[in-house]
């Protein structure tokens, strides 16, 4: 299986991003039968009224490959990896996107990027 991995630092203090997920590491694997993702990211989640609800893959021509629903907040427990198998990329893409949802703004309009070691 090959692993690809991409770890982002923030340039701006976590505080510019008040509301916003900060996506720090994607870990990204192919066992032969679909992709696994591995994201770890950082919401200032205060409890059920405002936290990190999801994030998804989409293909880099906003095709939504895989999603995972994130069921309750994570207030102790920052910054936190969740994972997805079984996601299908099809043949000829080289990258997808991740993008992070929270349960107050909804999706973020920043995405990363994830090259895929195919």
């Amino acid at each position: 299986m090959k692993i690809s991995t991409i770890a982002l630092l923030a340039v701006f203090p976590f505080s510019a991003w008040a509301d916003s997920s900060v996506i720090e590491r994607v870990d990204a694997g192919n066992n032969g039968t679909g992709w696994s993702f591995a994201v770890t990211l950082r919401h200032p989640d205060s409890g059920w009224d405002h936290y990190a609800d999801g994030w998804e893959v989409p293909s880099p021509d906003g095709n939504r490959l895989g999603y995972r629903e994130l069921l309750h907040p994570h207030e102790t427990e920052q910054p936190f990896t969740r994972s997805l198998g079984g996601v299908v990329v099809p043949d000829g893409i080289d990258h997808v996107l991740i993008r992070t949802r929270c349960s107050v703004d909804g999706w973020d309009v920043d995405t990363v990027t994830v090259p895929l070691d195919r």
